[in-house]
């Protein structure tokens, strides 16, 4: 890739803070979003590069934050050449309930993490395919396997099956302008998303995910890579 400057919703920790190091790493300017200003400062202190990462506060389920969140990217950097919708995360309670979440979960927790996964990507696509379109950009969808395959009871993997059906659908709208859409669909992966040791042995890293919004945010003009897979090799499912 040239140089380019793409912005990434919930990158504090997990895929998001490994893709925002590694693009660095490449030449890329990145913004990067958390809710959370300690988490989002700590991540910058150990990040460094102060020149290259910008740190906002935005909440990838609310429409104002995500808005701003991509005017003050283009007004610091100059413009946004990718945008990858990353935030998302699971409630306690589809682990602690076992292989029937959604029959003994708690409710109560299930609306913020409908708002992240599903509601943030839609929120994000809107304020940045403008942008995106100037600069014949990229959008990236975080996924899941999870939104390819279902499992029993699990609401977080219908969040994800509905990440999917945005990408497409993003797709078949986006390409009309000049925009690439790729859907980044891991297995399970070693990142926080996990609770309270819950990770499975043989849980991917964090980096090959990352590798795999690289390789989608490197493909030449008219190439649109639409959707790429990982699991780990032992995941059943």
């Amino acid at each position: 890739m040239n140089s380019r400057t793409v912005l990434i919703t919930g990158a504090t920790s997990g895929i998001g803070a490994v893709t925002a190091r590694m693009l660095v790493e490449r030449g890329h300017r990145v913004a990067v979003t958390g809710r959370d200003p300690d988490r989002l400062q700590a991540f910058l202190d150990e990040a460094g590069r102060p020149e290259e990462i910008l740190g906002i506060i935005a909440d990838a389920g609310d429409w104002p934050a995500t808005r701003a969140a991509v005017a003050r990217t283009v007004e610091h950097f100059g413009g946004l050449d990718a945008a990858v919708a990353n935030a998302g995360f699971t409630t306690r309670d589809h682990f602690a309930a076992g292989a029937v979440p959604l029959a003994d979960g708690d409710p109560t927790l299930w609306p913020p993490m409908v708002l992240t996964n599903v509601l943030g990507p839609a929120l994000l696509a809107r304020a940045a395919l403008p942008h995106l379109e100037r600069t014949r950009g990229r959008l990236v969808f975080i996924g899941s396997v999870a939104g390819l395959k279902n499992t029993p009871g699990n609401l977080c993997s219908a969040t994800k099956w509905a990440v999917t059906a945005l990408a497409e659908n993003t797709r078949l709208h986006a390409t009309t302008v000049g925009v690439g859409v790729t859907l980044v669909a891991p297995g399970m992966t070693d990142t926080p998303f996990w609770h309270d040791g819950t990770t499975p042995p043989f849980a991917l890293a964090a980096e090959p995910v990352a590798r795999a919004v690289c390789l989608a945010l490197d493909q030449p003009a008219g190439v649109d890579l639409n959707t790429l897979t990982l699991r780990p090799i032992g995941q059943p499912v």
